[in-house]
């Protein structure tokens, strides 16, 4: 990829990155509230897009092998504890990580 092309993708990736967030802003600029189907929207999405998370993280865990899937579980457990416990995102995310990480380059 040419150094024309990289910056062809990124200015792309940028544009249509600054669209995604514009577009609600001038879609319901009005003062009229906002459609009903979007209200429920903003409330079940949320829960599905974290479940597809969940799905997708541990849809390649050997179960049957070696660790039996013990590192992600953990590491899932406590990202959750962490969650629950600070109610912080990138605190939740940064242990989470570090936690699995710990576990699959020392432990197992």
């Amino acid at each position: 990829m040419t150094l024309t092309d990289q910056i062809i993708c990124i200015a792309l990736a940028a544009l249509a990155n600054f669209a995604t967030r514009v577009t609600p802003f001038l879609l319901f600029r009005t003062e009229a509230a906002t459609p009903d189907f979007v209200t429920g929207l903003g409330r079940f999405l949320p829960a599905a897009i974290m479940g597809m998370l969940v799905v997708y993280c541990y849809r390649n865990v050997n179960w049957l092998g070696g660790t039996h899937g013990l590192p992600e579980v953990i590491a899932g457990v406590v990202t959750v504890i962490v969650h629950l416990w600070k109610h912080s995102l990138f605190l939740t995310l940064i242990v989470g990580t570090l936690c699995y990480m710990l576990l699959i380059n020392f432990i197992f």
